[in-house]
């Protein structure tokens, strides 16, 4: 058996799994916080149980060592050296990274140079594998591309129509995000049929506060939603997802702004957020909906127009479609905007979808669809730390 940490970390927040594998079983989970702020959060599951610290961490390595040290002093590992493997989440691989990748100079330096396109990301990615390297020096260390899932797109679902020397020379083509997800719940989905995922056509929607949707062919990314960086695809919690690009500098002259601050515009002060100007969360959106407010009604229509354009797109160019799965924060768990998505494409598709059914599930895997549906349509709820884990283990030889 060996134990392996899985890492996701961001620009001011350290999410972790600790698992003993083989078994997969997660011996404890947690995260840390408002790093970087005068009060941050530290959470660590023991025996079931949650217990929240709240004090100043200032930067990625205290967060790091405080979770070291929290594993000793719970009882969690007896000693650090039970510890075998660390697999790290990395939002942008590039073109360079078609599958996870053991951690060395070239690979450090190569995930370094891909900050510029995700300068929120990549560097807080950096960052924290740097403070686990120091803390654990005796183990290996994986890198979990987001974008690996996705580098089987041929150049007709990556490349955008600009100038050539745009991709030669600055690498602009579509990347998307989420990769290790839809890979999760492309197999896991496969699994609950009872097929071989390499025979399968699917796509995966994953809408959480981040949402993106991809087709997939025995197995095989095709096409995803996200471009060059996650602000693209549809519509999500507070990113615009795809617009008319004269938008953006129609809007700069108007409002005189920097190409930094149209960056925040679309990233944090659009999608859901802006256009019902109540919340960012769809959970709220929906409790506005059922008060009678108009812009709530609104971004609930245009979100679901949104989905359905692009699952019938990806129909079209998979040519037939075994099966639908949900997943993500929205995807699991908020069954009306599921059922308003399902019935948008239940005719197009001959879906027969078990509505009563649907209604009662909230993050729990299940099949929604019924016996007579065309496309079968699942709810699974994701793990990508399980996949960080697999393959931390799989490279390691652990």
């Amino acid at each position: 058996m060996s134990k392996v940490i899985a890492v996701n970390s961001g620009s001011s927040s350290l999410k972790f799994q600790l698992f003993d594998m083989p078994a997969e079983k997660v011996l404890t989970s947690g995260q840390a916080e408002r790093i970087g702020q005068a009060m941050g959060a530290f959470t660590i599951k023991v025996n079931g149980k949650k217990i929240i610290t709240e004090l100043p961490l200032p930067d990625h390595k205290a967060a790091v060592d405080l979770l070291l040290k929290s594993l000793i002093e719970y009882g969690i590992v007896e000693s650090l050296d039970e510890i075998q493997g660390a697999g790290h989440r990395i939002v942008q691989g590039g073109a360079y990274f078609d599958q996870s990748a053991v951690v060395t100079e070239d690979v450090e330096a190569k995930v370094d140079e891909l900050c510029e396109l995700a300068p929120l990301h990549n560097p807080a990615h950096l960052v924290c594998y740097r403070a686990f390297r120091e803390a654990l020096p005796q183990i290996g260390h994986v890198f979990v591309f987001d974008t690996a899932f996705h580098q089987s797109m041929a150049p007709e679902s990556y490349l955008f129509p600009v100038p050539w020397e745009w991709y030669t020379d600055y690498k602009i083509r579509r990347y998307g995000a989420h990769g290790t997800s839809h890979q999760y719940v492309n197999r896991r989905t496969a699994e609950l049929m009872g097929e071989d995922y390499r025979k399968l056509n699917m796509i995966t929607c994953h809408l959480g506060n981040g949402a993106s949707i991809t087709a997939i062919h025995n197995g095989k990314c095709v096409n995803t939603s996200m471009g060059l960086t996650p602000l693209g695809g549809i519509m999500m919690g507070t990113r615009s997802g795809d617009i008319d690009p004269t938008v953006v500098f129609y809007m700069m002259k108007k409002l005189g702004c920097t190409p930094d601050e149209m960056d925040t515009y679309l990233n944090k002060k659009s999608g859901m957020l802006g256009l019902s100007g109540i919340s960012s969360d769809a959970r709220d959106v929906q409790a506005a909906y059922d008060n009678g407010n108009e812009r709530a009604k609104i971004t609930v229509d245009v979100y679901r127009n949104r989905v359905v354009n692009v699952v019938g797109g990806y129909v079209a160019q998979l040519g037939h479609v075994d099966a639908i799965a949900f997943t993500a924060g929205l995807g699991e768990n908020d069954v009306k905007m599921r059922e308003r998505i399902l019935k948008g494409l239940e005719e197009a598709l001959s879906l027969s979808i078990d509505y009563d059914l649907n209604a009662k599930v909230h993050g729990e895997e299940c099949l929604i669809s019924k016996p007579g549906s065309k496309v079968k349509v699942y709810v699974v709820p994701t793990n990508e730390e399980v996949v960080i884990a697999r393959d931390t283990c799989r490279l390691l030889g652990i």
